[in-house]
């Protein structure tokens, strides 16, 4: 299923997704949630008073073991929904417009469309020491039309995808100003 139609002479000029870096970020919480199970046990065991609850984290009763399944069925669940973010959230910019996906749950999804002709002004925001090594940033794209503003966050080089934005939107420009004098 297309979540939009190409319009007669339309075509897709780049494709983007937040950065990688951003994504392992989002998935690192839910790494430590999958060993702290196993690690919590041997840190009780150095703990003198709290020997006795290391006992309760015996794997090999069955109990423990189904707790620890669920436990790490939640935990891929939540991070499968962290992929799937990642994975079906994508900006599209094509030579007419700007696109942009957001995937909000498993069965949530926003389409938004905004017209490069409507484009009034296009900035990056690029904040830190890491995100600048790694060329990761924001780009807000201002407009005339209902949506006064359209952010995209974490994406990669937004130099470049800025750049690109607004060639096409001064294609679109130049071609109002042919129309508008006549020729």
């Amino acid at each position: 299923m297309k979540e939009f139609e190409l319009e007669p002479g339309e075509h897709v000029v780049e494709t983007v997704r937040k950065h990688w870096f951003l994504f392992l970020a989002d998935l690192l919480p839910f790494a430590i949630l999958a060993i702290l199970p196993l690690v919590i046990p041997a840190a009780l065991r150095t703990a003198g008073p709290l020997q006795t609850l290391a006992a309760s984290f015996n794997f090999s009763l069955p109990l423990a073991r189904v707790a620890l399944a669920l436990w790490w069925l939640l935990v891929w669940s939540a991070a499968f929904n962290s992929f799937t973010r990642y994975f079906l959230n994508a900006w599209i910019l094509t030579n007419q417009r700007v696109v942009e996906i957001k995937q909000y749950g498993f069965f949530n999804r926003e389409v938004s469309s905004l017209f490069l002709n409507r484009v009034e002004d296009v900035t990056t925001d690029t904040i830190g020491i890491l995100v600048s090594l790694l060329d990761i940033g924001d780009i807000n794209v201002q407009t005339a039309g209902t949506i006064e503003r359209f952010t995209m966050r974490g994406i990669p080089h937004p130099a470049m995808l800025r750049d690109l934005i607004l060639k096409y939107a001064s294609a679109h420009e130049d071609t109002k100003l042919l129309r508008r004098s006549g020729t």
